[in-house]
């Protein structure tokens, strides 16, 4: 509620400080209002305790729907993404001799696809009626509105289609992961015991990527709880020792990224969840903060947001083909079973299998997209945390920040040191194909 509020007085002040004036130019060609739109989709998000690959779905088309409304608008600076992602067909051009707001129409489109690819209609009914009330408010033709949702519909309806065949519905229906007591195999954790989250995400189409298979790490450490001298054992020591003997920077860090968007908190017969932005969505938020500090325009912003939704969403199909290929226990269970059933890591484990980290990944992937758009040394305080409680921390770049990543989730103790390693390594990889490959800014 307090995030929809601070929403309403964004708009209101808008309306209240230039009413009966057309100035719906500068209204709407202010990046923050993108911003704005991105985090209430983050927070209707939350709300509805998606999980971080599904959120990443809903960041993925309603920023593609967006992104490419200004691409038709600003052809000259941008190029489609028709053929440069997987099964993207042509999209529809801008009409000759009508006026549209690019901008009105871009948010319009970010919305719709937004709540339609996963929510029940109306979830951002409001938000949009606020949208259009605003642009009429501030003197926008009437002519001009109705051609912006017209081309924003048009748009709309393109990227729809286009999702309908990702083969997420078939997924929906799809089999279960089969839980096994054997060695090394993983099984669901406390407190939730919660089943396996996503086990076919892998068979989801992939945008720039050739294969879910293409970056594939190094298997696994073999399981071994008995030889000392095993990389196994040590590393489900180190995490053991590392947890029991956390610092407050650390346990900062660890807080810091975790990004638990449903955290099921247990006292005695108590029990209740609370929510924060998932691993995507705290992502979406440092595109922002970059995009205000930089001084970026609108459409470079929605070009920012676009490029970078792209990456978490192939990080998290890449990273899913290695989890669901070795199926490996988590420290927790490890520890608990052969060494200490009293112990508890720092964070909650999620509810899927360890090797790979999905965080680790996906920031990496992210970290290189953004510095692709506002370069590798870009430094910037994120405070994204601050409503969950958390305090902001600052970044000398986004690889800093998601080499920072790395060691949270280390330290937090739900996964091992080395997984984290080489998950940032493929992470990387996936970035920098994605950066090599998509020509979505002209030059």
């Amino acid at each position: 509620m307090k995030n929809r509020l601070f929403i309403f007085v964004f708009l209101a002040v808008c309306i209240g400080s230039c009413n009966n004036q057309k100035d719906y130019v500068k209204i709407f060609s202010n990046p923050d209002l993108y911003c704005k739109t991105v985090h209430e989709l983050n927070t209707i998000v939350m709300g509805n305790n998606f999980s971080p690959m599904v959120a990443s779905r809903n960041y993925l088309y309603s920023s593609i729907a967006g992104y490419e409304v200004i691409a038709a608008g600003y052809p000259q600076k941008y190029n489609s993404l028709a053929g440069q992602l997987h099964g993207l067909g042509a999209l529809p051009k801008a009409p000759e001799g009508q006026k549209i707001n690019f901008e009105l129409s871009s948010l319009l489109a970010y919305c719709k696809l937004g709540e339609a690819v996963t929510f029940p209609a109306g979830s951002m009914k409001y938000y949009v009626d606020s949208l259009i009330k605003l642009a009429a408010d501030h003197g926008m033709p009437s002519d001009m509105l109705e051609n912006s949702i017209a081309f924003s519909d048009t748009v709309s309806a393109v990227i729809m289609t286009w999702s309908k065949h990702d083969h997420y519905l078939q997924t929906r229906g799809a089999t279960e992961y089969e839980v096994k007591d054997s060695p090394g195999r993983w099984v669901p954790t406390p407190p939730a015991y919660s089943i396996a989250a996503e086990p076919h995400w892998r068979e989801i189409r992939n945008l720039v990527i050739d294969s879910v298979s293409q970056f594939m790490p190094l298997p696994p450490y073999p399981f071994n709880v008995t030889d000392k001298n095993s990389n196994y054992y040590k590393e489900v020591k180190l995490i053991e020792q590392t947890v029991d003997s956390l610092t407050p920077e650390q346990a900062w860090i660890a807080d810091f990224w975790d990004d638990n968007p449903f955290k099921l908190n247990v006292s005695g017969h108590l029990m209740f969840g609370t929510k924060k932005f998932s691993p995507p969505g705290h992502w979406m938020g440092i595109v922002g903060i970059a995009a205000k500090k930089s001084g970026c325009d609108f459409p470079e912003t929605v070009y920012a947001y676009a490029k970078t939704a792209i990456a978490l969403f192939d990080g998290f199909i890449q990273c899913w083909n290695i989890k669901y290929t070795y199926n490996t226990l988590r420290p927790e269970t490890a520890i608990n079973k052969y060494f200490d059933p009293n112990w508890r890591p720092h964070l909650q484990t999620p509810p899927f299998p360890e090797y790979t980290c999905g965080h680790c990944t996906i920031s990496s992937a992210a970290a290189e997209v953004l510095a692709s758009v506002f370069g590798e040394n870009f430094a910037y305080t994120d405070s994204t945390e601050l409503e969950f409680g958390i305090k902001s921390r600052s970044y000398a770049s986004f690889k800093d920040a998601a080499l920072e990543t790395k060691k949270s989730r280390s330290y937090g103790g739900i996964h091992y040191f080395y997984c984290c390693d080489r998950s940032y390594v493929m992470g990387k990889m996936v970035g920098d194909l994605i950066v090599d490959r998509l020509k979505m800014k002209k030059q």
